[in-house]
């Protein structure tokens, strides 16, 4: 495992983060995550050096959580930066947040958060942390040891992100970031913008929502012709690892080839380690990509569940499978 540093936090962070958001599921639910097998590969995952573990209350009906304070016991909280988010949309009022941080902890088993984030934040939940005072409530959990650094992840434009980049001290962000999306949402500029603050900037949806792991057949003729030896997902992680600014990625892995294939790709990465060839190639494959996707969906499930009973991601990743 490489290890980087974490924006202008005292310590280093594995390359590899591990996302709790995609955990093996239940056979007769998959919305829910599978208990033992999931503290498995997250332990696998930790063992190969992973240290820094991400999950949310949303992710897998509120399993994610459970099953990752389970997987920390026996040593292996002690080993990671552990990191979760307060859901805004649950968010009714300022006592919202003890309330609710008070049950993650419970939930994962820990006295303290490394990390903990405003989950998913555009221009209408920071207008409710602004109205709320939410931030203060940060700096409280902060000085009674619950909290060590404050961040948040984020879904919305690029002059939203820098708006909300200007108003705090921020510890980190979490942005949705791969080969294909350098333009929209924080964008290319906004990863430049954090890390020049100082803030340590960590990726989400590396492989766009699996989309990047499957590529059409003029993405695959691109690969081949390089006469480069790597896999679609590795080519995607190497892009990002290859730039300075990023502190480190999360991949939501949902079993141990996919913990063992991306830790090994991680082992293998570095700032600047991209020659001017592979960074055509890659340019190349995500002009492929751009040309194919008709809705640019992640799969990250935020849209749901839907009032209709319309199953949203699915019919997006449908229509996106049948354009490639």
């Amino acid at each position: 495992m490489q290890y980087r540093k974490m924006g202008s936090l005292d310590w280093e962070v594995s390359a590899l983060g591990f996302g709790a958001m995609r955990l093996p599921n239940r056979r007769l639910n998959r919305m829910r995550a599978e208990t033992a097998e999931s503290i498995r590969i997250i332990r696998h995952g930790i063992d190969l050096g992973i240290n820094y573990v991400d999950t949310a209350w949303p992710y897998h009906l509120g399993d994610s959580e459970r099953i990752v304070g389970q997987a920390l016991q026996d040593g292996y909280r002690e080993r990671v930066h552990l990191v979760t988010k307060l859901f805004m949309p649950m968010v009714r009022n300022t006592e919202s947040f003890d309330r609710y941080l008070n049950a993650q902890l419970e939930k994962l088993q820990t006295e303290y958060l490394d990390i903990y984030l405003f989950h998913a934040l555009d221009a209408g939940s920071f207008e409710k942390v602004k109205r709320l005072g939410l931030l203060e409530k940060m700096e409280e959990a902060k000085a009674d040891g619950r909290i060590r650094y404050v961040g948040f992840s984020f879904h919305d434009t690029a002059p939203v992100f820098k708006e909300i980049i200007d108003s705090y001290d921020w510890d980190m962000a979490q942005i949705q970031y791969n080969y294909m999306d350098t333009g929209i949402q924080a964008t290319s500029d906004g990863l430049a913008y954090g890390h020049g603050k100082g803030i340590a900037m960590v990726i989400m949806e590396p492989v766009k929502g699996g989309q990047l792991a499957n590529p059409p057949d003029e993405a695959l003729a691109i690969m081949r012709a390089s006469g480069i030896e790597r896999t679609p997902v590795d080519w995607a992680l190497q892009f990002l690892w290859n730039r300075p600014e990023v502190a480190t990625v999360l991949s939501g892995m949902g079993n141990q080839q996919m913990v063992d294939e991306n830790c090994a790709s991680a082992a293998r990465s570095g700032i600047n380690s991209l020659t001017a060839e592979e960074e055509e190639v890659i340019a190349r494959l995500a002009k492929v990509y751009r040309s194919k996707i008709l809705v640019p969906c992640t799969a990250c499930g935020y849209c749901m569940p839907c009032p209709a009973g319309v199953n949203i991601p699915q019919n997006f990743a449908i229509l996106n499978n049948v354009s490639l």
